[in-house]
């Protein structure tokens, strides 16, 4: 899996970040096909090659048919509920989205960043998340930003998403509600939810929209320096402003973790990743309750889940409870365990992974065909194992044992070409 780095030193906006991908190469024609199946109106995109601060990269824009107004960076300075527009509720943008021909991936994450944005207006207001009025972010140039940034992601391929720590501004930013200290209200609270960090810096401007901050809550797994990237390509999304500390745009990494020091010899291609490993110990937990819970962590997208019988005190027979998921994930896995089984407790464990380059190929059998994935090391097949699925499916339709299809697949791998 590919690592999209995010370099926020001087910060992050909508619009910056998806500059940043299309110079890393998302294809904007595409990107604007995908955002036609909003079907909304009232905006055109423009995206040119610039030049900030002797930094070339991609200024993305998104200009308001009705107002000529410009994208700013900060979503605060743009008084967006002047437009006819601008009232759009929480809920009118989720039907929105959801009535779209857009991909299940793109509307689920679009509108996750969207309740992000509307629970911390909601609080900020004393309203409920679906009355929010976005003045600010309902604007069509934010619904374009967050569902665009969402597709650009899709079609970098949805890599695993870093980033630096959070450096924000100082200073005023005008929002529909009167002036307010940066960090924006809605910008600190997002962040605060997460448990993201934010640190402010001496440039006298906002930094971190409330777009941006949304978008780093939804993808960013960790905050921290590079560890071991390699850059296969960089992008830098340019901003609108021309700050005075750091120049005004975000730089994109998009690498592949580096093999641990690798001798030329003997390196590996072998695939890295980070994942948690949630336990708890029960020893009062029925089997169906077990049963329960491993299909709904399954089906809420843990990666695995297993259960051991374990020996305990006082020679109590018990179960060892271990959910593998992303980072990401943790808190909302570790909460269904405490409140699904009967645990008082949960461990938490960061793991490193080594996996082999997986590809899946279609193989032939008297049967029919069957779906193999294969796994790589230096290119050299060393695993094969037949989809449980396809030969479930044939199994069924030929009637035979799923035992005999297993067979049959391993001996064709046997017997054929290296894939």
């Amino acid at each position: 899996m590919k690592t999209l780095y995010l370099d926020i030193f001087s910060g992050i906006s909508g619009d910056m970040f998806i500059g940043a991908l299309i110079d890393l190469g998302t294809d904007d024609r595409k990107l604007e096909r995908e955002l036609k199946k909003l079907k909304l109106g009232g905006y055109h995109l423009h995206v040119a090659r610039q030049q900030k601060s002797g930094i070339a990269g991609v200024k993305f824009d998104v200009h308001l048919a009705d107002a000529h107004a410009h994208h700013h960076v900060s979503r605060f300075t743009h008084h967006a509920h002047h437009h006819h527009d601008g009232n759009r509720t929480f809920a009118e943008i989720k039907k929105l989205i959801g009535r779209s021909k857009l991909s299940a991936w793109v509307k689920k994450k679009s509108v996750a960043v969207f309740q992000r944005i509307a629970e911390a207006e909601g609080k900020i207001h004393g309203l409920p998340p679906g009355k929010v009025h976005f003045h600010e972010v309902g604007a069509v140039d934010s619904i374009v930003d967050i569902v665009g940034a969402c597709i650009a992601l899709e079609l970098l391929g949805k890599p695993r998403v870093l980033a630096a720590p959070v450096v924000e501004g100082t200073g005023w930013v005008d929002c529909a509600h009167g002036r307010f200290p940066v960090p924006a209200p809605a910008t600190l609270a997002i962040l605060g939810v997460r448990g993201i960090g934010m640190t402010q810096c001496d440039e006298p401007h906002e930094l971190v929209t409330p777009t941006g901050a949304a978008l780093l809550a939804e993808f960013v797994e960790n905050f921290g320096p590079m560890q071991s990237l390699v850059a296969e390509k960089i992008g830098f999304g340019l901003g609108t402003r021309d700050n005075q500390t750091r120049p005004n745009v975000l730089r994109a990494v998009l690498g592949k973790p580096s093999t641990l020091n690798p001798q030329p010899s003997t390196a590996l291609d072998w695939e890295t990743d980070r994942i948690v490993v949630l336990e708890t110990n029960l020893d009062d937990v029925s089997g169906e309750i077990l049963g329960y819970f491993v299909e709904a962590v399954l089906a809420a997208g843990a990666l695995d889940v297993f259960h051991t019988p374990i020996q305990m005190k006082k020679n109590r027979p018990g179960v060892l409870l271990t959910v593998l998921c992303a980072e990401t994930d943790a808190d909302k896995f570790s909460e269904m365990i405490l409140r699904e089984t009967s645990a008082f407790g949960v461990r938490r464990t960061l793991a490193e992974r080594r996996k082999l380059r997986r590809e899946f190929t279609k193989i032939k059998t008297p049967f029919g065909e069957v779906t193999l994935k294969i796994g790589r090391l230096n290119g050299k097949v060393v695993q094969a194992a037949p989809e449980f699925e396809s030969c479930k499916k044939l199994a069924v339709r030929a009637k035979i044992p799923l035992k005999r299809i297993y067979e049959t697949v391993l001996k064709a791998v046997k017997s054929g070409p290296d894939f």
